[in-house]
């Protein structure tokens, strides 16, 4: 049963789905979607062409699909979807998309957004993701399932973060980061080894991932050479093509780098 507190306010046109929980002091749009078991807890803001997935909950004062900060959108007509399962902490912000991108910003499913996490217009968030506090998107960021971003780190505009990669805290990242791999404030560590084992890929992965990023980073030749000399070296592994695939299409800023005193292959 749907379940709305007396002081919420809930504009005529807005959606409500089936064992909805909206609670003190909370505001829906008339161009909100409430899925099924969406949980408001309370003073939670949600506002413009929104739909929230099944089962997301969302605690107080978040902003959820408040105007995009682009200063080119001046008709902030675009949409935002979040998945399902999702939960969304205290003062997180998640606005919608805009006409230079395709319109929509889209999160995921199963992802954890701790407090004043910020993600801005046209970001594309994959399933899985967890980012800390105060950890920030700027527009048009991609990130891959299984991702981590790290508390206080910024993530700058039309930056990819690759799936299975963490970010540490405090990061600036102002390049795209390749899956399975781990980043620090002094830039790429090698692969993502201890989030690796945690979610059960073998070792034999594991040690070709390094060992083809160790190639990739440091090895000889141009950066096209050493990325087609790991692909051809590393034909059967899945992890290894999807680094492969990922440096290959849709890159914009380059790549992190390793750091000053990384070593990539140990």
């Amino acid at each position: 049963m749907t379940q709305i507190h007396s002081t919420a306010i809930i504009e005529d046109g807005a959606k409500i789905g089936e064992n909805v929980e909206i609670g003190p002091y909370c505001f829906v749009g008339s161009q909100v979607e409430l899925k099924d078991g969406v949980k408001l807890i309370s003073h939670v803001w949600v506002g413009g062409d929104t739909v929230v997935g099944e089962n997301t909950e969302i605690s107080p004062f978040a902003a959820i699909g408040g105007k995009n900060q682009d200063l080119k959108d001046k008709e902030k007509k675009g949409k935002l979807i979040i998945g399902k399962n999702n939960s969304i902490r205290e003062y997180a912000t998640m606005q919608p998309g805009t006409p230079d991108d395709k319109g929509v910003t889209v999160v995921g499913d199963n992802g954890l957004f701790m407090i004043g996490v910020h993600i801005a217009h046209d970001c594309v968030i994959g399933n899985n993701i967890i980012m800390s506090n105060n950890a920030t998107l700027a527009g048009h960021v991609k990130v891959g399932d299984n991702a981590i971003i790290g508390g206080l780190s910024a993530v700058h505009q039309f930056t990819r973060i690759g799936a299975h990669a963490m970010v540490g805290g405090m990061c600036p990242v102002t390049r795209d980061v390749i899956p399975y791999s781990l980043i620090s404030q002094t830039g790429l560590e090698g692969v993502n080894i201890i989030g690796l084992k945690r979610r059960g890929f073998s070792l034999e992965t594991i040690t070709n991932l390094r060992l083809a990023v160790s190639e990739i980073f440091k090895g000889e030749g141009t950066l096209s050479d050493r990325i087609r000399r790991v692909a051809e070296t590393y034909p059967d592994c899945e992890p290894v093509q999807d680094i492969v695939t990922f440096m290959q299409t849709d890159y914009k800023r380059g790549f992190m780098q390793p750091a000053t005193k990384a070593s990539i292959a140990e």
